[in-house]
């Protein structure tokens, strides 16, 4: 699975370079993002613009990126697709998690 990392304005934004978090890439998903995050402080954003489908192992897999992450940083979303941003209000985890229209709006808040 690719990504991108950059810092903006003190704020880690991930960009998910795939169309699909699915039972196929949520290990490597997971694994690959414990690397990133293990150093991280503060805000992460997780920008879902290219994600157009997640099933409920990709959604384990982001719930469980945001378990691994340190104690003081926070893991939000933002950019949902409609097809995702209804798999996140079906199983309520718009209640968990903190979610923007898009990575901008998220670094700008």
């Amino acid at each position: 699975m690719e990504f991108t990392s950059v810092e903006t304005g003190g704020v880690g934004v991930i960009t998910i370079e795939a169309d699909r978090i699915d039972a196929a890439v949520a290990i490597q998903f997971k694994d690959q993002m414990r690397e990133t995050m293990a150093d991280r402080q503060g805000r992460v954003v997780l920008d879902l613009k290219n994600v157009e489908f997640i099933d409920s192992s990709g959604l384990g897999a982001i719930v469980a990126v945001m378990k691994l992450m340190p104690q003081g940083a926070k893991l939000e979303l933002a950019a949902l697709t409609p097809t995702v941003d209804k798999v996140f209000r079906m199983t309520r985890m718009d209640s968990i998690f903190s979610i923007h229209g898009s990575a901008e709006e998220a670094t700008a808040a």
